[in-house]
């Protein structure tokens, strides 16, 4: 039996030569069989192409499945070094965020200090505005009394000046 040969991969001699000779045509080389040609006198039997690609892959799988193997490894590794990857980030992250929060509670000591001296200078300019006021109003008082005590002497002036002036006498 046979076997009808298949198309050859480029760059393959077909049997067929490349170039023709001087006087050659195409039609002498086809006189050969498609049966003849490279494979002539090869009788290629179902038994002896299982065992070749048996021999084949006995030959290659142990290699391609160790190349498998390694390869899933590699990946299994990778995964390994990504989740490791991310966790020192969100540690850095984590790092970084404790600065930016410890920056911020400097800065929230430095604002209390400055209301707490806010609050003293407040405290300390009540107290002066309050005994001004309190000096203010004895300022008043003072002045008040003085104007009374002013009004009271004209009052008792005036009264003294009626009474020193000349009265006409009544007649009786």
């Amino acid at each position: 039996m046979s076997v009808p040969e298949p198309p050859p991969p480029d760059g393959v001699p077909t049997g067929l030569p490349d170039t023709l000779e001087a006087g050659e045509s195409t039609s002498d080389l086809s006189d050969t069989s498609p049966e003849e040609g490279l494979f002539e006198g090869l009788a290629v039997e179902d038994r002896a192409v299982e065992q070749l690609a048996d021999g084949l892959l006995s030959h290659y799988l142990p290699d391609l499945q160790r190349s498998k193997q390694a390869l899933q490894e590699l990946t299994q590794n990778q995964v390994v070094l990504l989740d490791t990857l991310e966790q020192e980030i969100s540690k850095f992250k984590e790092c970084h965020s404790m600065l930016d929060i410890n920056a911020l509670f400097t800065e929230a000591k430095h604002y209390h200090t400055k209301l707490v001296n806010i609050r003293k200078e407040m405290l300390m300019l009540h107290e002066k505005t309050s005994k001004l006021k309190k000096r203010a109003l004895k300022l008043q008082q003072k002045r008040q009394k003085e104007e009374l005590d002013k009004e009271q002497q004209r009052e008792k002036e005036f009264e003294r000046e009626k009474q020193l002036t000349a009265k006409p006498a009544k007649r009786t």
